[in-house]
């Protein structure tokens, strides 16, 4: 597990101070002895654990942005935790983490810096944390002009230029959409907005588009890059909503192929 009961996974830093405020002086000691050069744990565990850190107490940020933290972003915070299969001691981790990130004292560039620091060139792991932070804006419906500065502000911080970051709020936007609106798998319309890709795009774009998503999304390759197992199940669930649009738009192309030539007749 990537936090269990003694929080074996620690870093210091701007992150392990985050941690220490939200869970206690016991767990400050401990951050503070790793600081002074005490237990030393992997790289790959260093950057699980401010990528669990970082997200829990952004979206604290993110969440307060436009002055109110709304239910549904309340409930999209338990969401998450219930997607990453988090056990109690864990849930509650996370709540503390979520409201220390609520704070006016959160060092929200500071705990950037350092995730950057720790994924190191991981881009598509840093590209997955905006994509949360983007969601938890989108859970009352809608991105406020607020919450919008903010996360174009930590897309910079994070290295990512204002067009990455405006594609990757419509793509989740256009997610968000298809949830609310279907069961019974994706629109035509929103399974092309899912891809990025314009309803007349040739076939290789769409093509593209579907095998570039899918890689940033991999499960596997961003868990060798220090995703979380915890956060699997999130990635897991990205590409399936990648590979149902792939399909759709597959399906309805298909479609339209073969009845060309009867429409012609």
């Amino acid at each position: 597990m990537l936090l269990g009961g003694t929080f074996g996974f620690l870093v210091g830093g701007p992150i392990g101070a985050v941690l220490g405020a939200a869970l206690g002086r016991s767990f400050g000691r401990a951050v503070r002895s790793i600081e002074a050069g005490g237990p030393s744990v992997s790289g790959r565990e260093r950057a699980q654990l401010a990528f669990f850190t970082a997200t829990f107490g952004v979206m604290g940020q993110v969440a307060k942005a436009d002055g109110k933290i709304s239910p549904e972003e309340i409930r999209l915070a338990n969401q998450l935790m219930d997607e990453l299969g988090l056990d109690p001691d864990q849930r509650r981790a996370a709540r503390a983490i979520f409201n220390e990130g609520k704070s006016s004292r959160f060092p929200l560039d500071d705990v950037l810096d350092q995730l950057r620091t720790e994924c190191g060139r991981a881009t598509n792991v840093l590209r997955m944390f905006l994509e949360v932070q983007v969601q938890a804006a989108w859970a009352d419906g809608g991105v406020h002009p607020e919450e919008r500065r903010l996360l174009k502000h930590i897309a910079e911080r994070l290295g990512f230029s204002e067009a990455v970051y405006l594609e990757i709020e419509r793509l989740v936007g256009a997610g968000v959409g298809a949830r609310s609106r279907e069961a019974h798998g994706p629109t035509l319309e929103a399974a092309y907005a899912t891809l990025g890709v314009a309803p007349d795009a040739s076939d290789a774009e769409v093509k593209r588009a579907y095998r570039r998503l899918m890689s940033r999304h991999h499960p596997d390759k961003l868990a060798s890059k220090g995703l979380p197992e915890e956060m699997m199940r999130a990635a897991t669930e990205r590409t399936q909503q990648i590979r149902a649009a792939w399909e759709r738009v597959q399906s309805a192309r298909a479609e339209r192929s073969a009845s060309g030539p009867r429409a012609a007749a």
